[in-house]
C-alpha cells in the first residue's frame, strides 16, 4: 500500500470551510454495514462540534479525511497510540520513515489521532470517564465520515488474575466489580444498565491468529473493569486501604471462579457505547504485573 497517508492535517487545512453540515447519505452503498449512533438530534444539528478532538462537519471535510477507515485501534497512553501509528505505517508499507506523522488532534490536548491508510490509531486516557468521552465523538467522526464495515481494536496493559506475566488476555465479556456483564451509566437522575458483551467470533479470530506468536501466551477470558487503580483492585499500596489482605486474596480468588482473568479500568464502557452502536470491537491486554515488555516488541 504505497502512498499511504501520514496525516489528514495539511490535507484538511486547505479545504474550504462549509456553511452547511456535512450529512451522510448511505443510500448509494447498499450491503455496507455503516456506522450508527442511537441520537436523534444529531441530523437536525448544523454543525457537530467533536471538541475534543478539535475537529467539526464545518471546519473539516470528514468524509475525505477519514471515510476509507476500516480499523480504528484505541489505548490509554498517547505515546503508545503515536508508536502503534508507527508501526501500521510500516506493517502497511507506506512511503517515508513515518516520522513526519502529525497528530490530527493537535488543536487539543485531551488526546492524540494518527492515520495510516485505513488505520486510525487514538488514545484514549485512563478510567471510563474519559474514555466514554473519546468513544462518543470517535463514533460521531466514523458516522460524519460515512465509514462502513469498522472493527474497532482496544489494546492496553493490566493486571492478571491466576495467569503467567506477560500473557495476553483477549476479552470475550467485559464484567464489572461484581462479575457481572453490564455498565451502568448515571443519565441524570437514572441509572441505565446496558450490556457489555463483546463479539466471540472475532476473539477467537485473534486468538487463532495469536498461535503464530507462541512466546506471547494467549487466552480467551472475562476482563473485569473497576472505577479505581487502587482500591477498586484490591491494591494495598494506595493512599487509602480500608480491607485486610485476606480480604482482597478472597476477592480474587472468587473474581478467578467467576472467569475474570484480568483487571483493568475501561472495558465495560467500551463494550457498552460501541455495541450500542452496532460496531464490532475487540479488548485484548498483556498482564504486565512483575513484567515489562517494551511496546516494540508487541506482536
Amino acid at each position: 500500500m504505497s502512498g499511504c497517508p501520514l496525516s489528514v492535517e495539511g490535507m484538511a487545512s486547505v479545504l474550504p470551510a462549509s456553511n452547511k453540515s456535512m450529512k451522510s447519505d448511505r443510500n448509494t452503498n447498499v450491503g455496507k454495514k455503516f456506522v450508527h449512533v442511537q441520537n436523534p438530534y444529531l441530523d437536525l444539528m448544523d454543525e457537530d462540534i467533536l471538541y475534543h478532538f478539535a475537529l467539526g462537519t464545518k471546519t473539516h471535510n470528514l468524509p475525505v479525511m477519514f471515510g476509507d477507515v476500516k480499523f480504528v485501534c484505541v489505548g490509554g497512553s498517547s505515546n503508545r497510540m503515536k508508536a502503534f501509528a508507527l508501526r501500521m505505517h510500516k506493517e502497511l508499507g507506506c512511503e517515508g520513515d513515518g516520522e513526519e506523522m502529525k497528530d490530527i488532534c493537535a488543536g487539543t490536548d485531551r488526546f492524540c489521532m494518527y492515520k495510516t491508510g485505513p488505520v486510525l490509531s487514538i488514545s484514549h486516557g485512563m478510567g471510563v470517564p474519559s474514555i466514554s468521552v473519546m468513544l462518543h465523538e470517535l463514533i460521531k467522526l466514523l458516522y460524519h465520515a460515512q465509514c462502513c464495515d469498522v472493527t474497532i481494536f482496544r489494546i492496553g496493559t493490566s493486571g492478571g488474575i491466576g495467569i503467567e506475566p506477560g500473557s495476553v488476555v483477549i476479552t470475550d465479556t467485559a464484567v464489572d466489580s461484581f462479575f457481572k456483564p453490564r455498565f451502568e451509566q448515571v443519565i441524570m437522575d437514572s441509572i441505565v444498565t446496558r450490556s457489555t458483551e463483546l463479539d466471540r467470533d472475532l476473539a477467537e479470530e485473534l486468538f487463532t491468529c495469536s498461535k503464530d506468536f507462541p512466546h506471547f501466551p494467549t487466552l480467551i477470558g472475562h476482563t473485569m473493569c473497576t472505577d479505581d487503580f487502587y482500591e477498586g483492585q484490591g491494591r494495598l499500596d494506595g493512599a487509602l486501604c480500608s480491607y485486610s489482605r485476606e480480604k482482597k486474596l478472597d476477592y480474587l480468588k472468587r473474581a478467578y471462579k467467576a472467569g475474570v482473568r484480568n483487571i483493568e479500568m475501561e472495558c465495560t464502557v467500551f463494550a457498552a457505547i460501541c455495541g450500542r452502536c452496532g460496531i464490532k470491537v475487540l479488548n485484548f491486554h498483556v498482564n504486565m504485573r512483575q513484567l515489562k515488555i517494551p511496546w516494540s516488541s508487541m506482536p
